[in-house]
């Protein structure tokens, strides 16, 4: 990835380059243009210094989404069409940021750190506010909620950011959270999809199962997800991501990674002009997802991992993640 990183200088060497020279190509620049290249050309950040690698990754992965784009789409240009489309990226008018959240992938504390950066928030520390104030359906704008024009006009002009997560532990961590923890929050998923799954998957459930819900195994949740015979299996926390962000319309400039999270958000905050507010860390004492994706998986059937694979094939292909990362193996 080296390229990446010298074609990444070289592009801000150019924009620097046209914002000196008013022009891009033979065309005048609009007042916009010319605001956006002063601020380039006045950016404070440089090549080096402690967020270097964090800059760098940022860089290479929008070049590499851009890139697995045109290899799966092709010369096929997205028009943007609907407003619906964009019912998961939310607007911060304040800061000129578009950000598509993805349950299960740190949305949570983003949506945190964003009220304490527009001000929705009093303190400054993300943590004090609960989260289920954080996922209020009025605490913030979302973009399918504009016009067309205005959706067009944010597209082109406002910082985009994702973050991602390899599928498969995106999925384990949904079910471990939703749908086998026992705890107060879990009841909601367990009385709507949980009681549903066991009287479709399971034979003899007990009359205590059909009626809680609560005692869903790995693979019923997995034969459920894939399961392309009714909608009735959609939902935001397993849906893949290419669907809920639209990452090959969206010019995603910010493409953070789980793995990377608070690296990625200093770096993110910093270029916002946020510095008042520190990213989560996440709690030391909490065993990670990724440490149980073998106890898990080892319990589906090849068929099972084949229709997991199908599902997920965009979101492995677009954010450069693979099967192996988690199966160990590929299925070719």
């Amino acid at each position: 990835m080296t390229e990446c990183r010298v074609w990444g200088a070289v592009l801000l060497l150019l924009i620097v380059s046209s914002a000196n020279g008013n022009t891009a190509g033979d065309r005048t620049l609009t007042n916009d243009e010319k605001r956006r290249l002063f601020e380039a050309e006045n950016f404070k950040y440089s090549w080096t210094g402690p967020n270097a690698l964090a800059r760098s990754a940022l860089v290479e992965r929008q070049e590499r989404l851009q890139y697995n784009c045109e290899e799966v789409l092709g010369d096929v240009q997205n028009e943007v069409s609907s407003a619906e489309s964009f019912r998961n990226i939310l607007v911060d008018e304040q800061h000129e940021l578009l950000y598509c959240y993805v349950p299960k992938v740190a949305c949570t504390n983003w949506k945190r750190v964003l009220m304490v950066a527009t001000g929705k928030w009093p303190g400054n520390d993300p943590l004090e506010i609960p989260a289920d104030q954080a996922h209020s359906s009025g605490t913030f704008q979302r973009l399918s909620n504009y016009s067309l024009p205005e959706i067009e006009r944010m597209l082109a002009t406002y910082d985009k950011l994702i973050v991602v997560r390899h599928p498969l532990e995106r999925l384990l961590s949904a079910y471990r959270n939703k749908l086998e923890a026992k705890q107060k929050s879990s009841k909601y998923f367990q009385t709507r999809f949980g009681k549903k799954i066991i009287k479709r998957y399971r034979k003899n459930a007990t009359e205590e199962s059909l009626k809680n819900g609560d005692d869903v195994t790995f693979r019923e949740f997995v034969e459920f997800v894939t399961d392309t015979s009714s909608n009735e299996t959609r939902n935001e926390h397993w849906n893949p991501i290419s669907e809920l962000c639209q990452p090959c319309l969206v010019n995603y400039n910010l493409v953070s990674k789980y793995e990377s999270l608070v690296e990625d958000a200093t770096e993110v905050l910093e270029r916002m002009g946020v510095e008042f507010v520190n990213f989560p860390a996440k709690p030391p004492s909490r065993e990670p997802t990724a440490k149980k994706l073998e106890k898990y998986y080892s319990t589906l059937t090849y068929k099972q991992l084949r229709k997991l694979a199908n599902l997920y094939k965009l979101d492995l292909r677009l954010f450069d993640y693979s099967l192996e990362d988690v199966l160990g193996f590929s299925l070719a």
